[in-house]
């Protein structure tokens, strides 16, 4: 398949090509440890860079792991590779793949549960990221295939319920196509970094991504409840936590989704009732379904132990957190860091913009904040890029930004 030119430095590109199925056709699932070793060596026989993607579950069950993993290599064809009916067996495609590079699309969202298998890439190519850094407005996998091969994907299969068993035909080629041309988008991607001299920029990101360690469990998830702004008071706060580590339990339990369990508007809903039995809490709407009233007593448990705390054990409350308070709330605690933020942002939306950059991807905004929040001593350009540096920036981004940032830092020095 050719590579039209198109995109931010190319013309517009022919009209699309519908493609419902591979071009090789729907493969077999592989779901044995024989099949899987055959596959194995084939993959291992093929040539360049080696496309993967994996299928989660995570709108059905609790844990985010792999329930099919989508490998594609020239010379070898596509695989779809089920994880689970090999009991996560999966070492003869951890030697397969070996010191090849992998192509993935969003990799931060595979990467994870592909570890969990043992698979982990020797090198890496992002195109999600590479289509930010490329400029492109919408990096969607069927859009950048579509702007820059010529290529509609069928797309409609993503946030199925992959643990299911057997896979309809219909989703075996939705995940058979998301590995069919990203070889071929990598490539074009690359003569684009390579032609807007981003190319060496990418190659930094990727590495980074690659080695980033894994992300520590966040602090106190409760609080990421929807809804958890309109309740007010920290015996409420108490109720939605209570409530949210018992629905947690439960789903853990039975690897179901926790909205599955209880939807946040119902924690939401409980807590600023606070109903004084059982018979209170049915009456609430969603509490009125089957499934509630089986649980009802699980729910009830949690509202009275939140109700019951002592006032040193109810939740502060703001959250904890480790880093500078929000910025709209800068002025007034630091007006001084209010406006260093302020003239540090400006300075880094004319360079994004210079460098056709999402500024987000040009310096991560938590670490801008924190910067202008807490300086380095000296402000001058080395200062900050050390600064920058120890916060988790790369060579490309500090190059690009140091300068800027110290300058804003130092126009703004009382």
């Amino acid at each position: 398949m050719t590579t039209p030119a198109s995109g931010p430095s190319g013309s517009e590109p022919p009209a699309p090509v519908l493609l419902t199925e591979p071009a090789e056709g729907t493969p077999d699932v592989v779901a044995d440890l024989d099949t899987l070793e055959r596959a194995a060596r084939r993959i291992a026989a093929g040539t360049g860079p080696i496309a993967v993607d994996t299928e989660r579950a995570s709108g059905y069950r609790y844990s985010q792991r792999a329930y099919l993993v989508q490998v594609r290599r020239e010379g070898a064809g596509t695989f779809l590779i089920d994880p689970v009916a090999v009991d996560d067996r999966v070492e003869p495609l951890v030697e397969a793949l070996g010191t090849g590079e992998w192509v993935l699309h969003a990799a931060s969202q595979d990467l994870p549960c592909l570890a969990d298998l043992g698979l982990h890439p020797a090198k890496l190519f992002d195109t999600e990221l590479a289509g930010r850094l490329a400029g492109f407005e919408r990096v969607a996998l069927g859009t950048l295939v579509e702007l820059l091969l010529g290529y509609h994907l069928e797309k409609g299969h993503g946030a199925a319920d992959w643990s299911r068993r057997p896979l309809p035909v219909d989703w075996l080629n939705y995940a058979a196509l998301d590995v069919e041309l990203l070889v071929q988008l990598r490539d074009a991607l690359e003569a684009e970094l390579r032609e807007q001299g981003k190319l060496e920029w990418a190659l930094e990101e990727f590495e980074a991504l690659r080695t980033a360690p894994p992300a520590p469990p966040r602090k106190e998830p409760w609080r990421r409840t929807s809804g958890i702004h309109s309740v007010r008071t920290q015996r409420g706060l108490a109720g939605i936590r209570a409530l949210w580590e018992a629905r947690d339990t439960l789903a853990r339990e039975r690897d179901i989704a926790p909205g599955r369990v209880l939807p946040d508007s119902a924690i939401i809903q409980a807590a600023s009732v606070n109903p004084a039995d059982e018979s209170a809490l049915l009456q609430l709407p969603v509490f009125k379904g089957r499934a509630q009233r089986r649980q009802v007593g699980t729910w009830m448990r949690a509202l009275r132990t939140a109700a019951e705390l002592p006032k040193s054990e109810l939740p502060d409350p703001a959250p904890a957190t480790d880093g500078p308070p929000p910025a709209n709330r800068w002025a007034d605690k630091d007006p001084e860091a209010a406006a260093r933020l302020s003239a540090a942002r400006t300075a880094l939306g004319k360079i994004a913009e210079e460098n056709r950059l999402p500024v987000e991807n040009l310096l991560q905004p938590d670490l801008l904040r924190r910067t202008c929040w807490t300086p380095p001593a000296d402000l001058d350009v080395e200062a900050v890029t050390e600064t920058l540096h120890a916060g988790g920036a790369r060579t490309w981004q500090t190059n690009l930004v140091a300068e800027a940032v110290a300058t804003a830092l130092r126009a703004t020095a009382s």
